[in-house]
């Protein structure tokens, strides 16, 4: 029997410093700030998936991330702009899989408490 999940509701990404944490995923990556729940939430909307920064509670272990990809449209403009903000890639975006209808791009940086951030772009063939 199906739960029918439909969709992400909520992202959690454990942050020791909130303050440089909401720079970077505001100014950074430019994500919408939606609000901040005391000293040690902030979140943010992603197309429509909340994203929430927290500070480690409870048991460590409870904290280990997974890394979340965002989607751009134009990899390579997100790619020139984070340059220019000074951000330095893990590893620049490279094409990952050909597909029937378009080609799979992703390139990762890293959040001040060293996160793997990874953003992808899936580009039309028509676009190459």
């Amino acid at each position: 029997m199906s739960i029918e999940i439909k969709s992400i509701g909520q992202i959690a990404i454990a942050v020791t410093k909130i303050d440089e944490a909401r720079e970077f995923y505001k100014n950074t990556l430019g994500l919408t700030l939606l609000f901040d729940a005391g000293p040690e939430l902030s979140f943010f909307d992603c197309g429509g998936t909340r994203l929430m920064l927290t500070t480690e509670q409870g048991n460590p272990k409870d904290h280990n991330t997974s890394v979340i990809y965002y989607k751009v449209d134009n990899i390579d403009a997100a790619t020139q702009k984070l340059h220019a903000k000074g951000v330095t890639f893990e590893r620049e975006p490279q094409l990952v899989a050909k597909m029937p209808d378009h080609e799979l791009w992703i390139g990762f940086v890293r959040d001040p408490d060293q996160n793997l951030v990874g953003l992808m772009a899936e580009r039309p063939l028509s676009d190459n």
